[in-house]
């Protein structure tokens, strides 16, 4: 049954949300995929901060224009599913990576990041890097490193002062008793 021109622009209103949400987008042909499949792989991209939707091409194409995004023509054609990467993209692609090595079903078209098209090679390589919190805590180590680093210098410096000093006033305390 079609679609009716307000159900429609619902959608297109969804898809533009979804984007101005999004940091990545990755395009997957999900025909053969049967319902309970379909719920699985939804849950996990949930879980990895993402959302998986059935897309209309047309549709897709409209919001992706009125978001400001590039448009993938090539990609958006057959049966396309959208995961829209809300949080962390590289455990959105991870999870449809891993769906699609199960269900031998699914197949990675490519996607979008940062305005720059991603290949299936790209969202493979996105996959493999390391979570967000991971990430944060290795920026900052590399932040509160040199400043470790700081502080050792001055705690020394200051220890060696405090050893000069020490050894001053036992040198005149010395002095004065043998006076």
């Amino acid at each position: 049954m079609p679609f009716t021109r307000a159900e429609k622009e619902q959608m297109i209103a969804q898809y533009r949300e979804l984007l101005s949400r999004s940091q990545a987008l990755i395009l997957a042909d999900y025909l053969g995929l049967d319902a309970q499949g379909m719920y699985r792989l939804r849950q996990k991209i949930k879980k990895s901060g993402g959302a998986f939707h059935v897309t209309k091409n047309t549709l897709l194409r409209i919001a992706l224009q009125q978001a400001g995004w590039t448009v993938p023509e090539d990609l958006l054609e057959g049966p396309t599913a959208a995961a829209f990467c809300l949080e962390d993209p590289p455990a959105v692609a991870k999870a449809l990576l891993e769906f699609a090595e199960e269900s031998k079903i699914l197949k990675i078209k490519g996607g979008l990041l940062d305005g720059r098209r991603l290949r299936p090679e790209d969202v493979k390589a996105l996959s493999e890097l390391p979570p967000r919190p991971v990430v944060l805590g290795q920026v900052l180590g590399a932040i509160q490193a040199p400043a470790a680093q700081l502080a050792g210098v001055l705690t020394a410096v200051l220890q060696q002062v405090v050893g000069i000093l020490q050894a001053r006033a036992d040198q005149l305390k010395e002095t004065s008793q043998t006076a």
